[in-house]
């Protein structure tokens, strides 16, 4: 099935395949998403009651993918009958909570992305990344939810839209620095409010539509700034607008992301 995950006012999303896992072959699970026009796919597995999944792209099986686990648990919940699911998830070597509720046209999903490890940046890491990114408007930081991702702020919106990242580049540079790849957003109003983009060439995807676990990153970044709620718009800059929400206690405890996931094409 495709879902669309972290819709923006119904519209848009991240299409992700959404498949019951089988004796395939990791070559088989990497050829899903070009087969289905997908970036990511995730595979579920229940036995026992116990829910697993396994996230893939075209390069190889990756340890976490936030809206693959929004699309996985809007799935779950639709297979489930209930109004409201819950349910433990098993991926990636560790256990975590999820949750979905119907809504009109689809339903809301959010999980706990797990402990999120914050350091700043190394030289290297700066003289090879950020000259890709211009109009840079903070100190960045290295964020990881199981793979470290360098989070860089900009000032606005436009300064977003106007990036173009040598991509062959950024490839090299986060191979060599063992980086998933860069969350670019700009700075959050005072409500909460923010823009991304993620660029991900070393796991086959130039650029996200959604990434959900990126955003969990940045809201336990920013909640050593006194927000505990925030909202990110991406994917305007590739035609599908996506929205993630993350909420978090202080310091970061308590963090659960997640956004509004459709059903689609079986």
């Amino acid at each position: 099935m495709i879902v669309h995950a972290c819709l923006r006012d119904g519209r848009g999303g991240s299409p992700t395949a959404v498949v019951p896992d089988g004796p395939f072959t990791d070559d088989e699970r990497r050829a899903v998403p070009a087969a289905w026009s997908a970036s990511h796919a995730v595979f579920f597995s229940v036995r026992d009651g116990r829910v697993t999944l396994r996230f893939f792209t075209a390069e190889g099986e990756l340890p976490a993918c936030g809206h693959g686990t929004v699309a996985a648990l809007a799935v779950l919940a639709e297979r489930s009958g209930l109004p409201e699911y819950r349910t433990t998830l098993y991926a990636g070597g560790r256990s975590f909570r999820g949750r979905a509720v119907r809504r009109s046209g689809g339903f809301e999903a959010s999980f706990d992305p797990g402990p999120v490890t914050l350091r700043a940046t190394s030289a290297p890491e700066r003289d090879l990344v950020l000259p890709l990114f211009p109009a840079v408007a903070g100190p960045a930081v290295v964020a990881s939810v199981g793979r470290p991702r360098m989070l860089i702020p900009v000032s606005t919106r436009a300064d977003l839209a106007a990036l173009a990242p040598a991509l062959d580049r950024l490839r090299e540079a986060c191979d060599r620095l063992g980086l998933l790849g860069c969350y670019v957003h700009t700075v959050p109003t005072a409500d909460g409010h923010a823009a991304a983009r993620m660029f991900a060439p070393s796991i086959g995807v130039p650029e996200d539509i959604a990434n959900a676990n990126s955003t969990g990153c940045l809201a336990a970044h920013l909640s050593h700034q006194g927000f505990t709620t925030l909202t990110v718009d991406m994917g305007d800059a590739v035609g599908s607008p996506s929205s993630i929400t993350a909420e978090t206690g202080p310091g970061g405890a308590h963090l659960y992301v997640g956004g509004v996931a459709a059903l689609g094409a079986r």
